[in-house]
């Protein structure tokens, strides 16, 4: 007998042991249960792909609502500062015109009175001149009646 023999007998005694222990199934199991761990890492890990594509899915369309409505805020914005803007120049010009009246008013004004003080003047020194004149060469009562009438109808003139 040589070695070989012991070697053959050896090995099919050991695939008997194998096989009486049932080694085979027990590898086999151990390999299904792999096998399941994997597929269910495998469908957990495609389950967090599909939420983390809806997460970016809904925060894209949270960000272009966003950008829609800063663009929103800054049109109006820009069309609250254009109002204020034309207001504030509509004030400025009614201003302008407002103070533009009162100036001219109050030259129309200045001028009515210098016209006055003239007139009133010239009815001063022309009353002065006819007293002298009239002074000279009537009696002081007819002077005094000539002049109260010459004052009133100066000042009916001036009304």
């Amino acid at each position: 007998m040589d070695a070989t023999f012991f070697a053959t007998v050896a090995l099919v005694i050991f695939i008997g042991i194998v096989l009486y222990l049932k080694v085979p199934g027990m590898i086999t199991k151990s390999l299904d249960e792999r096998a399941d761990k994997i597929r269910d890492e495998l469908d957990e890990a495609r389950n967090l792909r599909e939420e983390a594509q809806q997460l970016l899915a809904e925060y894209q369309r949270k960000r272009k609502e966003a950008e829609k409505e800063a663009e929103d805020i800054v049109t109006a914005a820009k069309k609250e500062a254009d109002l204020i803007a034309e207001d504030a120049k509509k004030k400025s010009d009614e201003f302008v015109v407002r103070r533009t009246k009162l100036a001219e008013q109050k030259i129309a004004h200045a001028e009515l009175e210098a016209l006055k003080e003239v007139k009133a003047s010239a009815v001063d020194v022309a009353i002065a001149a006819t007293e002298n004149l009239l002074g000279d060469k009537l009696d002081k009562k007819t002077s005094g009646d000539l002049i109260t009438a010459g004052i009133a109808e100066v000042k009916a003139n001036l009304n």
